[in-house]
């Protein structure tokens, strides 16, 4: 009886709604009005397709996702997610860990802890591709009940457009469903790409096999030097495996090259072997199972060759968008490359947009994937109008010396305001938990690229150590207010840590001066 005396009073202060007022609430629900099947359809369940459709499902849209994922040359497949949790950042940030801790059980003896046959300690592959694997099943389960629970259709199934709002979804068995939508994003991403030699799809694995490989990899060749090549190449080494790379022309392109010289130093000090100049020839199959390559080097045309347990191709990805017919939804809008050209997400067709790693000239980093999808998806479902902004854009290559940065290289910034016009402030630093166990410090290095004149406004900030990624995140949220060199020195450091080292930035290299540090507190 209080009950219902309570919700009388309650019912006393609300205004009974109008007949259109109800209308608006029950649309509110679902946008969809019988011409289309779907206010949005999102073509690919990866990061970006999947932080977009969540985030129109909150602004009230009916949505739907298709993801489908075609097995790779040796046969992988995965669930849904996308790349970044099958086979990409989750993964490798696992087996980087895997590889740090191996090390940090070598050094822990220097720091008193008695450790049994240390010279006995190695890696169980299986039971860490073990591991990795049933972290990703569980995060594929729970994307699953995820979208579930937010009533997102999820279809198991390859799209394809059929016209401009039809899309036409090939299923496992062969079958087809068909459906409509509204609006449409693109958010297929890409796949690692196979260079035309002989034996490339036959022998040789990529990205894609290497976190789920059944059998140690062994004595490892890897083809490419951006950022997957050396991360695989770091952490294959740091495990054991011996690893070797061909270098096309720099390693980690697009990235500040003192940095990425430090990096592949650092790698090399460690073991791992490095053939600069050259390509890929061929992957020829021996009766033992392993596998002989050939590369050539471009400037001295000498040919090399050895025998390895595991070719890992490295060489860029592609886009998935030539599966998608775009030339029915009039879509036309492609770089030679296959990627979609969309300077705010949207195509040449207005209801069609595209985020993620399918998108021209974009980085390809999943917080951008998502970041970008929630924002299209407020702006096509909840009148913002907020773009995405892709400057100063922080990231971290997982190699066993991480490096982390933001904004622009020392090249870039160069190329943009001359060189008489920067400034670039710079240090090696010594990690005090390097100091026990007499780890290399060589290659511990960071710079700030600013601005010179004063307040001297940075432009990128760089940073080769330990914990490279948890530093850069930080100050990357200063870069984007436009922080300068004046409030950064000025900024008190947390000591003893490796991310204080930015607050005691104070050596040009204009100056000529040596950027070791003196002492360790002073």
């Amino acid at each position: 009886m209080t009950l219902f005396n309570n919700f009388r009073k309650l019912s006393n202060f609300v205004k009974p709604l109008k007949r259109t007022e109800c209308l608006i609430v029950l649309s509110r629900r679902t946008f969809a009005n019988g011409t289309y099947d779907y206010d949005l359809a999102v073509l690919g369940g990866g990061s970006g397709g999947l932080a977009c459709a969540k985030e129109a499902i909150n602004q009230g849209a009916k949505v739907a996702v298709l993801d489908f994922v075609t097995p790779s040359p040796q046969g992988t497949k995965w669930g849904l997610g996308g790349t970044c949790v099958n086979v990409g950042c989750i993964p490798k940030k696992l087996m980087h860990q895997a590889a740090l801790l191996g090390e940090a059980i070598h050094e822990a003896v220097a720091y008193g802890w008695q450790v049994p046959s240390v010279d006995q300690v190695k890696i169980n592959w299986s039971s860490l591709t073990e591991a990795v694997q049933n972290h990703i099943k569980s995060v594929n389960w729970v994307t699953r009940v995820d979208l579930r629970e937010k009533k997102i259709e999820y279809i198991n199934g390859l799209g394809s457009f059929k016209d401009p709002h039809t899309i036409i979804a090939t299923l496992k068995n062969g079958s087809q469903k068909e459906l409509t939508a509204k609006n449409i994003v693109i958010a297929v991403g890409g796949r690692p790409h196979y260079p035309d030699i002989p034996g490339a799809k036959e022998y040789c694995i990529s990205s894609d096999d290497i976190f789920s490989l059944s059998n140690p990899p062994g004595k490892t060749l890897v083809v490419g030097a951006g950022y997957i090549g050396l991360e695989c190449a770091g952490f294959l080494n740091s495990l054991g495996y011996s690893s070797t790379v061909l270098v096309r022309s720099v390693p980690l392109r697009g990235f500040d090259q003192q940095m990425a010289g430090m990096i592949t130093s650092e790698m090399e000090e460690k073991g791992v072997k490095f053939h600069h100049r050259c390509i890929p020839v061929s992957v020829e199959k021996l009766e033992t199972g392993q596998l002989r390559a050939r590369w050539l080097n471009t400037e001295t045309k000498e040919q090399g060759e050895d025998i390895f347990d595991t070719v890992l191709l490295a060489t860029g990805r592609y886009a998935l968008t030539e599966q998608l017919n775009l030339k029915a939804a009039g879509v036309n809008v492609l770089s030679e490359n296959g990627k979609v050209v969309a300077e705010t997400e949207q195509t040449n067709v207005p209801h069609i947009y595209a985020v993620g790693d399918v998108l021209e000239g974009r980085p390809e980093l999943t917080p951008v994937a998502i970041h970008a999808g929630r924002l299209l998806a407020r702006r096509m479902f909840g009148g913002a109008s907020q773009l995405m902004d892709y400057d100063n854009v922080a990231t971290t290559v997982f190699t066993p010396l991480e490096y982390g940065c933001v904004g622009l290289s020392e090249e870039q910034a160069t190329q943009r305001y001359g060189a008489d016009n920067l400034e670039v402030y710079h240090a090696f630093y010594k990690p005090t938990e390097f100091f026990i166990p007499q780890r290399n410090i060589r290659n511990c290095y960071l710079k700030a690229v600013a601005l010179r004149e004063a307040p001297q406004k940075i432009l990128g900030l760089h940073f080769v150590g330990p914990v490279a990624g948890e530093v850069i995140q930080g100050f990357a949220a200063a870069v984007k207010c436009g922080i300068t060199m004046e409030q950064l020195v000025n900024t008190v450091g947390i000591h003893p840590t490796v991310a204080e080292e930015f607050t005691r930035l104070n050596i040009t290299k204009r100056s000529g001066k040596d950027p070791n540090p003196a002492s360790c507190c002073s």
